[in-house]
């Protein structure tokens, strides 16, 4: 949906579409000059107008003229048109990967905060209840007031945390809009999934050679160097003299004659060295932005695929049985506490511990799918092997 709706992706597109039309103005040829005068005319002397004067005395010059490109100027304007077009529809494609990230990205806090608003429904319909039983337990006279009013205050940390949830949801649907854009979808939308982990199974070797293959950066910078190759030869193609050809009908005292000319520039002072000198230092720098571009497509994927490593060992020592010991051990705190086998301060301590847990537990799953979604920025792919 971002990718049709998304209207800064539909404004780099144009710039594709503008690259192409420039190609049509490089392969144009020049347009012929139309040339015409009219000279002895009798202006000051307006009786001398007459048959005879006009055939005799006045003269009438028409002529064509075409400008001769040596050198393929125009073959070679239209091979730098198109490989600079090559160049730009890279670039568009990599404002697209760069596009598909940020969606990656905001539809993981998104699927994040609905996670942790259903969590904080729960405990607070969970927690209500210890409220209402503790209620019970003090107009019994089971506990005393103090303990009642400290169970009743915590009350309001997970009401808190219910609407601290939902605005973060809320604000990352709005986020989430931006990048597909508004017109794309209602106001009240919503999307479908859940925090998963699923656990990589490919090398870094393996994505660092697809990266190379795949990445639409690296590749605008590969077409970067036959573009300025391109425009090498588009300078040395702009160094050949061009010729201009005429030809001229007249009527000169009652005889009609024609005349051709050629005139052409000598190449004595300018012989395009400057542009020529310019081309090759660009293409040395293009070459080093190939480089580059190489550098940065391999540390990209060696950065992200060690997040992703982090990221998962993480998740899986809080599924190794820390997430089930919180749990764990907040249940028989309740259950204790109820029966009078443990302190409150001891059943809200658990209750603190289980929520952290949990909390941290699903920002755990929410920064390893990120670290997946930008592994996949950094490869290149939507699709990892």
């Amino acid at each position: 949906m971002a990718l049709a709706h998304n209207h800064a992706i539909k404004a780099q597109r144009t710039l594709v579409l503008q690259n192409e039309a420039q190609e049509i103005t490089a392969n144009l040829r020049p347009n012929p000059t139309f040339g015409a005068d009219s000279q002895f005319i009798p202006i000051f002397t307006p009786s001398d107008f007459s048959v005879d004067n006009l055939n005799v005395t006045q003269q009438f010059d028409i002529g064509i003229g075409y400008l001769f490109e040596r050198g393929r100027k125009r073959q070679a304007r239209l091979q730098a048109a198109r490989d600079q077009t090559a160049v730009t529809k890279s670039q568009t494609t990599d404002a697209e990967r760069t596009l598909a990230f940020n969606v990656g990205q905001q539809f993981v806090s998104v699927l994040l905060a609905e996670s942790t608003l259903e969590f904080a429904l729960q405990d607070l319909k969970s927690f209500q209840q210890t409220v209402d039983i503790g209620e019970t337990q003090f107009k019994a006279g089971y506990i005393g007031e103090g303990d009642y009013l400290k169970i009743k205050l915590q009350l309001l940390q997970f009401q808190t945390d219910v609407s601290s949830a939902r605005l973060a949801k809320r604000q990352a649907l709005v986020a989430l809009r931006q990048f597909l854009g508004y017109d794309a979808v209602p106001a009240d939308y919503d999307v479908m999934g859940d925090l998963g982990y699923e656990p990589l199974k490919v090398n870094e070797e393996d994505l660092q050679a697809k990266a190379l293959s795949q990445r639409p950066d690296f590749r605008a910078a590969v077409l970067g160097v036959t573009a300025a190759q391109s425009q090498i030869q588009l300078a040395k193609a702009n160094s050949k003299v061009d010729v201009n050809g005429t030809y001229d009908f007249s009527h000169v005292s009652a005889q009609n004659t024609a005349s051709i000319f050629v005139g052409f520039e000598l190449p004595i002072f300018n012989r395009n060295q400057g542009e020529l000198a310019r081309t090759r230092y660009a293409l040395t720098q293009a070459q080093e932005l190939q480089e580059s571009a190489s550098d940065t497509v391999i540390s990209d994927v060696a950065n992200a695929y060690e997040a992703v490593k982090s990221n998962d060992e993480v998740v899986q020592l809080y599924t190794s049985g820390y997430l089930k010991a919180a749990q764990d051990s907040r249940d028989i705190s309740e259950y204790a506490y109820k029966r009078g086998a443990a302190s409150l301060l001891d059943f809200l301590d658990a209750e603190r511990s289980n929520r952290a847990t949990q909390l941290a537990y699903r920002q755990a799953l929410a920064s390893y799918m990120t670290a997946i979604e930008q592994l996949k920025e950094a490869v290149g792919t939507r699709n990892l092997p």
